[in-house]
């Protein structure tokens, strides 16, 4: 440990996709379910991982990815194949690192967060969540991610102070391996077998980090009454903002991008008590240190809330898979294959060009001889998930094949060099002009026979800096 004895988060990043669902739009077309405020909705190109890619990306800070990243999902793009490897290689991770994926629960994030808590590593945290339309889990869920980086001295801006935990095995909601959605057992029991678990953790926390009354108090649980109740006993100042009404509930990346909201106006001092109450509970204190100031500003959890597009119901049910649409007259994709794919990691998933040693030219992507000059075997790798670009020019495809047609595939020109086509998404196809300005995110193409294609696509940049 540090000579200063400090342990705890040293970054931390958040992603809310850009979609938003309008409860009222499901009463309206099914006559049940709905209510009040917004949920975030994943667009039909992301998932757990691309997510987490985002978040993670956030996190960083300009600082390199820690040796050990550990991810959590309740609903992971791959069983039988880690997920966190992906992550990891659209970090630009090395092949030294570690990654490694932690259950298909909400207390996997728990689990992620302490592992990288005792080796200095990241945790990522993202999830999506559904449940049969009209019912309570689809209005009431919302997808996200969340990132957090840990490290012990002066760079540690939220101090570890105390942890307490409590384990129980019961039946409160479940999901077999393949179902599209979870089963619940009825609220009062999970909130009557929740409830004792809390308190117990929370008592033992408080009273290890010799603590009353915490700054802000987070309670995050699959179990929204138990939730409510628990978090009911402290005062209502205290109370963080659980975001229900804007995103729901985000399972595995839920109280991690609370935690975010909280760290995002925290101030120096400041004490935050964080509970996860998911087959047991796990309760930990943190202390606000001076480094909080090192946050960047601009991109909080509040921004992106700002920022978003309405989707409708049909288009959500249509990318959840619950709505089988006639899709475009058009072959369907081929699936990738694995070796052509690990032969151009650096490009697929870390978006690395080359520049030519012989005439700077910036080549994308990266090429063994020079498209300027010529010059063979001269080259260093450029970096490019990070740089923002201008578009050239764009084209409108209403007959490529999409779940959310038409594509709009543009040129464009990397700040620095380097010109590429690609496609546009979290863009309104009538409002996209030359001369704008994007930036690159990581997202799913497709998925075919059973392999996701992951890649880069462009975006409209949200907010200059």
């Amino acid at each position: 440990m540090d000579s200063d004895g400090r342990r705890g988060i040293v970054s931390y990043g958040a992603y809310l996709p850009f979609h938003r669902l309008d409860r009222a739009a499901i009463r309206a077309s099914l006559g049940q379910g709905g209510g009040t405020g917004t949920r975030t909705v994943a667009a039909y190109d992301e998932d757990s991982t691309s997510m987490g890619v985002e978040a993670a990306r956030r996190a960083l800070w300009g600082a390199p990815l820690p040796e050990s990243l550990y991810f959590a999902t309740t609903a992971p793009a791959y069983a039988d194949k880690t997920n966190a490897t992906a992550i990891h290689a659209a970090l630009g991770g090395s092949r030294e690192g570690f990654a490694t994926d932690l259950g298909a629960a909400v207390r996997g994030a728990s689990g992620a967060l302490r592992a990288a808590a005792a080796t200095g590593g990241m945790a990522v945290l993202s999830d999506i969540r559904t449940g049969r339309p009209g019912s309570a889990d689809e209005t009431a869920g919302g997808d996200g991610a969340v990132a957090f980086a840990f490290g012990t001295g002066e760079r540690v801006l939220a101090e570890i102070v105390a942890q307490a935990s409590v384990s129980a095995e019961f039946l409160d909601r479940w999901r077999v391996p393949g179902e599209p959605y979870s089963r619940v057992w009825e609220e009062r029991f999970g909130t009557q077998a929740y409830l004792p678990l809390i308190n117990d953790a929370v008592t033992r926390a408080l009273k290890s980090a010799q603590l009353e009354a915490p700054t802000h108090v987070i309670v995050s649980s699959p179990q929204a009454r138990a939730a409510r109740a628990a978090l009911g006993a402290f005062p209502k100042p205290s109370r963080a903002d659980a975001l229900e009404q804007e995103v729901g509930f985000a399972g595995a990346a839920h109280a991690g991008l609370v935690l975010a909201d909280v760290l995002d106006r925290a101030a120096p001092g400041d004490t935050v008590l964080l509970v996860v109450a998911a087959d047991g509970a796990d309760a930990t204190v943190l202390r606000v240190t001076d480094a909080i100031t090192r946050r960047p500003t601009g991109d909080g959890v509040r921004d992106q809330l700002a920022v978003s597009r309405e989707v409708s119901y049909p288009d959500f049910l249509t990318w959840r898979g619950f709505l089988d649409r006639e899709p475009p007259r058009r072959p369907d994709p081929e699936r990738p294959a694995g070796p052509p794919a690990a032969r151009s990691q650096r490009w697929k998933y870390a978006f690395e060009g080359s520049r030519c040693l012989s005439c700077s030219t910036v080549n994308v992507p990266p090429q063994r001889v020079c498209v300027h000059c010529g010059a063979v075997d001269r080259a260093e790798p450029v970096p490019l998930a990070a740089t923002r670009a201008t578009v050239a020019t764009f084209t409108i495809d209403k007959l490529a094949f999409s779940l959310a047609p038409p594509v709009v595939d543009v040129v464009i020109d990397f700040d620095g060099g380097g010109r590429y086509g690609c496609q546009l998404a979290d863009a309104d196809p009538a409002a996209v002009a030359i001369g704008d300005r994007v930036e690159m995110t990581f997202r799913r193409f497709h998925t075919a026979g059973g392999v996701h294609n992951y890649f880069w696509k462009a975006r409209p940049v949200r907010k200059e800096h």
